[in-house]
Protein backbone atom coordinates (compact mmCIF):
# COMPACT_ATOMS: atom_id res chain seq x y z
CA UNK A 1 0.00 0.00 0.00
CA UNK A 2 1.37 3.41 -0.99
CA UNK A 3 0.07 6.84 -0.19
CA UNK A 4 0.68 9.59 2.30
CA UNK A 5 2.50 9.17 5.57
CA UNK A 6 0.23 8.24 8.48
CA UNK A 7 -1.16 11.10 10.56
CA UNK A 8 0.15 9.70 13.84
CA UNK A 9 1.09 12.68 15.95
CA UNK A 10 0.02 15.14 13.26
CA UNK A 11 -2.49 17.71 14.42
CA UNK A 12 -5.65 18.37 12.39
CA UNK A 13 -6.10 22.11 11.93
CA UNK A 14 -9.59 23.43 11.12
CA UNK A 15 -9.53 26.69 9.13
CA UNK A 16 -12.60 28.36 7.59
CA UNK A 17 -12.30 30.23 4.29
CA UNK A 18 -14.68 32.54 2.46
CA UNK A 19 -15.12 33.43 -1.18
CA UNK A 20 -16.58 36.93 -0.97
CA UNK A 21 -18.46 37.61 -4.21
CA UNK A 22 -19.07 41.20 -5.32
CA UNK A 23 -21.89 42.57 -7.49
CA UNK A 24 -19.77 41.88 -10.62
CA UNK A 25 -19.32 38.19 -9.65
CA UNK A 26 -15.65 38.67 -8.76
CA UNK A 27 -13.99 36.82 -5.88
CA UNK A 28 -11.83 38.53 -3.26
CA UNK A 29 -8.39 37.05 -2.64
CA UNK A 30 -5.72 38.23 -0.22
CA UNK A 31 -1.95 37.96 -0.52
CA UNK A 32 -0.17 36.58 2.53
CA UNK A 33 2.15 39.30 3.85
CA UNK A 34 5.91 38.99 4.31
CA UNK A 35 6.86 37.34 7.57
CA UNK A 36 3.96 34.85 7.50
CA UNK A 37 4.15 31.24 6.41
CA UNK A 38 3.54 30.95 2.64
CA UNK A 39 4.18 34.71 2.24
CA UNK A 40 3.36 36.06 -1.22
CA UNK A 41 0.76 33.41 -2.02
CA UNK A 42 -2.88 34.39 -2.63
CA UNK A 43 -5.66 32.86 -0.55
CA UNK A 44 -9.33 33.10 0.31
CA UNK A 45 -9.88 35.21 3.45
CA UNK A 46 -10.62 33.40 6.68
CA UNK A 47 -8.80 31.93 9.61
CA UNK A 48 -8.35 29.31 12.27
CA UNK A 49 -11.50 28.06 13.98
CA UNK A 50 -10.97 28.78 17.67
CA UNK A 51 -12.12 26.45 20.46
CA UNK A 52 -15.89 26.69 20.93
CA UNK A 53 -16.42 28.45 17.57
CA UNK A 54 -18.26 27.21 14.51
CA UNK A 55 -16.70 27.83 11.08
CA UNK A 56 -19.46 30.37 10.40
CA UNK A 57 -18.69 32.27 13.61
CA UNK A 58 -15.02 32.24 12.67
CA UNK A 59 -15.73 33.80 9.29
CA UNK A 60 -17.97 36.53 10.69
CA UNK A 61 -15.16 37.41 13.15
CA UNK A 62 -12.25 37.07 10.70
CA UNK A 63 -13.89 39.03 7.86
CA UNK A 64 -14.45 41.94 10.24
CA UNK A 65 -10.95 41.74 11.77
CA UNK A 66 -9.02 41.23 8.52
CA UNK A 67 -11.12 43.24 6.05
CA UNK A 68 -13.62 45.45 7.86
CA UNK A 69 -16.46 43.46 6.26
CA UNK A 70 -19.63 42.88 8.29
CA UNK A 71 -21.78 39.87 7.51
CA UNK A 72 -24.04 37.40 9.29
CA UNK A 73 -23.87 33.63 9.59
CA UNK A 74 -27.08 33.37 7.53
CA UNK A 75 -25.24 35.00 4.60
CA UNK A 76 -22.59 32.26 4.46
CA UNK A 77 -23.29 29.23 2.26
CA UNK A 78 -21.00 26.17 2.32
CA UNK A 79 -19.61 25.43 -1.13
CA UNK A 80 -16.73 22.96 -0.89
CA UNK A 81 -13.84 21.95 1.34
CA UNK A 82 -10.15 21.16 1.16
CA UNK A 83 -8.30 18.41 3.00
CA UNK A 84 -4.55 18.76 2.66
CA UNK A 85 -1.60 17.11 4.41
CA UNK A 86 1.15 19.61 5.16
CA UNK A 87 4.40 18.33 6.64
CA UNK A 88 3.57 19.04 10.30
CA UNK A 89 -0.25 19.16 10.32
CA UNK A 90 -3.31 18.21 8.30
CA UNK A 91 -5.54 21.09 7.18
CA UNK A 92 -9.29 20.74 6.90
CA UNK A 93 -10.79 23.87 5.34
CA UNK A 94 -14.46 24.41 4.52
CA UNK A 95 -15.03 27.09 1.88
CA UNK A 96 -18.14 29.26 2.14
CA UNK A 97 -19.45 31.81 -0.34
CA UNK A 98 -20.82 35.14 0.77
CA UNK A 99 -22.66 37.57 -1.51
CA UNK A 100 -24.32 39.66 1.20
CA UNK A 101 -22.05 41.82 3.32
CA UNK A 102 -21.64 45.42 4.40
CA UNK A 103 -18.60 47.61 3.97
CA UNK A 104 -15.70 47.75 1.58
CA UNK A 105 -12.83 45.29 1.90
CA UNK A 106 -9.79 47.04 3.34
CA UNK A 107 -6.46 45.37 4.12
CA UNK A 108 -6.28 45.61 7.91
CA UNK A 109 -3.36 43.19 8.38
CA UNK A 110 -0.87 44.39 5.77
CA UNK A 111 -2.12 42.05 3.05
CA UNK A 112 -2.74 42.99 -0.58
CA UNK A 113 -6.31 42.45 -1.83
CA UNK A 114 -7.62 41.78 -5.31
CA UNK A 115 -11.07 41.16 -6.82
CA UNK A 116 -10.65 38.47 -9.48
CA UNK A 117 -12.90 36.62 -11.92
CA UNK A 118 -13.18 32.95 -10.90
CA UNK A 119 -11.83 31.80 -14.26
CA UNK A 120 -8.67 33.87 -13.60
CA UNK A 121 -7.94 32.59 -10.08
CA UNK A 122 -5.35 30.12 -11.41
CA UNK A 123 -3.25 33.13 -12.50
CA UNK A 124 -2.47 33.77 -8.82
CA UNK A 125 -0.17 31.35 -6.95
CA UNK A 126 -2.08 29.86 -4.01
CA UNK A 127 -1.25 27.56 -1.10
CA UNK A 128 -1.72 23.86 -1.90
CA UNK A 129 -4.98 23.69 0.08
CA UNK A 130 -6.62 26.70 -1.65
CA UNK A 131 -5.93 25.85 -5.31
CA UNK A 132 -8.22 22.74 -5.45
CA UNK A 133 -11.18 24.93 -4.41
CA UNK A 134 -11.06 26.98 -7.62
CA UNK A 135 -13.14 24.59 -9.82
CA UNK A 136 -16.14 24.83 -7.47
CA UNK A 137 -16.09 28.62 -7.86
CA UNK A 138 -15.65 28.48 -11.62
CA UNK A 139 -18.69 26.17 -11.83
CA UNK A 140 -21.01 28.64 -10.07
CA UNK A 141 -19.68 31.96 -11.36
Amino acid sequence: MGGAAPLVGRKILLVAACALIDADNRVLIAQRPQGKTLAGLWEFPGGKVESGETPEETLVRELEEELGIVTKQECLAPLSFASHAYETFHLLMPLYICRRFQGFARPREGQALKWVRARNLRDYPMPPADAPLIPALVDIL
